[in-house]
């Protein structure tokens, strides 16, 4: 299993790049971002100082969406960052949410994203494409490899994502939740004659290390909200079925609005209908044995990564304690003689 830390480009940018060095440092392969460019600084600019003081850590948004951004101009900034420090971004998008709604947008359709997909991945791989009537390639792109992962709930984005996604991003890290999402994403994928097992599954929810669990659940609270968004949306849409799991839809009966002004703040004002049960579902808390506990279970349905959020008031110890104990209870045991 691979380890991605996700963090709000909050300033000073150097905080954040000081952040993703102490995360290679303790072993993680992944450091993600948030991507409004209105809440929080834009994250490609950060992107370019983390990678040119770190070795091997890949950077990416989690998610950057269709709306916002010029498709063949997110597909050069990828392309870019790739030609200058071998091939360490990857792509997580989706139809749009914070950055979109703060601008009183709407999110794109699943249609217009996977329009995007195909634009973003063939140019960002040194390939030609068909595109408002032209044919576009990047003539000084050399060695540029870019995978693009879809974020989603909803059954057309979960489709999206087995069809012509290289990997999947699930926003919660609920066990039977996951499950549910992968396998669903696996039989699109096999329906479109694709290998499911190609596919990278990368789920998240926000990692806090502690015993104190009413603080924790407090500091985490948020993350409930922020999935409650995504899943209003879906249930306005389909309604209840089966079109999502019932612990999705069910709990979001006492949600009444979403400032996202506050969007993935710990302490946040429009959480408090998130019951502890939800918290303890979609989060990984608790001490490090139960870290592992949890993420071995994911592990086992099919998670090739977990990615998690450090929007609360333990980052570094959370760091430390996975670098020193849960990343390696989760990684190959080799030994140097048998």
């Amino acid at each position: 299993m691979d380890f991605g830390v996700v963090v709000q480009t909050d300033p000073p940018a150097q905080r954040t790049v000081a952040l993703a060095k102490r995360a290679e440092e303790h072993g993680f392969g992944f450091f993600w971002t948030f991507d409004s460019h209105l809440l929080w600084q834009e994250p490609y600019v950060i992107y370019s100082a983390i990678l040119a003081e770190t070795d091997r850590i890949k950077v990416g948004p989690y998610v950057t969406n269709p709306a916002t951004r010029d498709w063949t101009v997110t597909a050069s900034t990828f392309a870019t960052l790739n030609e200058m420090y071998g091939n360490r971004t990857v792509c997580g998008i989706g139809r749009g949410d914070s950055a979109v709604r703060v601008l009183n947008g709407k999110p794109v359709t699943v249609k217009e994203m996977r329009k995007s997909i195909e634009v973003i991945r063939e140019l960002a791989n040194r390939r030609p494409v068909e595109h408002n009537g032209a044919t576009l390639q990047f003539p000084w792109a050399r060695t540029s490899e870019l995978e693009v992962w879809v974020a989603g709930y909803g059954p057309l984005a979960l489709k999206a994502a087995g069809e012509v996604g290289d990997g999947f991003i699930l926003q919660c890290a609920d066990v039977d939740i996951a499950k549910w999402m992968i396998e669903t994403v696996k039989t699109n994928a096999s329906n479109a004659g694709k290998d499911p097992d190609s596919l990278e599954f990368c789920i998240s929810g926000p990692m806090y290390i502690g015993d104190d669990w009413e603080h924790m659940r407090e500091q985490c609270r948020w993350f409930g909200g922020m999935v409650g968004n995504h899943v209003a949306d879906i249930v306005e849409k389909y309604g209840k079925g089966d079109h999502i799991p019932d612990v999705l839809a069910d709990y979001i009966a006492e949600r009444k609005g979403y400032d996202y002004n506050e969007h993935g703040r710990a302490g946040n004002s429009h959480a408090e209908f998130v019951p502890d049960d939800i918290v303890d579902r979609f989060c990984v808390l608790g001490t490090a044995d139960q870290h592992i506990e949890k993420l071995e279970a994911l592990k086992a349905v099919g998670v090739t990564q977990f990615a998690g959020y450090l929007q609360h008031d333990n980052k570094e110890e959370t760091l430390r304690v996975y670098g020193e104990k849960v990343i390696p209870a989760l990684s190959d045991s080799i030994t140097a003689k048998s």
